[in-house]
């Protein structure tokens, strides 16, 4: 298979991941702008997960320019990033759900942290088959992101059941290190061509 084939079955995948998570927000049943305040919490843990979601999306996006074959184990490791994936919608809304409760707090975290090592074991799927001196290699790097990102899920999903909320400013952390788009890829793939 293809590697433009895995590519189209992830982005289809992302896009209905990321209408679920928009559907699970309920429309209040009166005009009152009033009436829109109950659903700030609910809206602010939509965009965290949109932008999580996003990001994978981006990132795989990016990653795989670099990538020209893909193999079977790549194929179940692509998978297993998009079972964890899949997960956000179901953790965001149990978290809205129950207001932000410790468990459903560290479920979501463990969601993404789930996501994160899944992403880690593509990425080294990819490594094994392009080898250590590829243009994938090169462009990973260390991946100091990457382990930054895991350290601070590592923190946050215990500290969910003494306080959720500061678990949740660590998520929207990780987000905000992965928002600036990532140009590695994008610069080591330009100086080829």
């Amino acid at each position: 298979m293809g590697k433009g084939r895995m590519e189209a079955f992830t982005d289809g995948v992302i896009a209905v991941i990321i209408t679920i998570l928009v559907l699970e927000m309920k429309v209040p049943h009166d005009a009152d702008p009033q009436a829109l305040l109950p659903l700030l919490p609910v809206f602010l843990s939509y965009v965290l997960s949109f932008v999580m979601v996003g990001i994978y999306w981006n990132n795989h996006h990016h990653m795989f320019h670099a990538v020209h074959r893909i193999s079977g184990a790549a194929l179940w490791a692509n998978l297993h990033l998009l079972f964890w994936l899949s997960l956000v919608p179901f953790v965001t809304g149990w978290m809205d759900e129950n207001h932000f409760a410790s468990l459903t707090v560290a479920a979501y975290g463990a969601v993404l942290i789930g996501a994160a090592v899944a992403y880690t074991i593509l990425t080294r799927v990819l490594l094994r088959l392009h080898g250590h001196d590829s243009v994938l290699a090169k462009a990973l790097g260390r991946d100091l992101k990457g382990w930054i990102s895991l350290a601070i899920y590592i923190v946050a999903i215990p500290l969910a059941f003494l306080y959720p909320l500061a678990s949740c400013g660590l998520y929207a952390v990780v987000a905000a290190i992965w928002l600036c788009p990532d140009q590695r890829f994008e610069k080591l793939i330009a100086a080829q061509h």
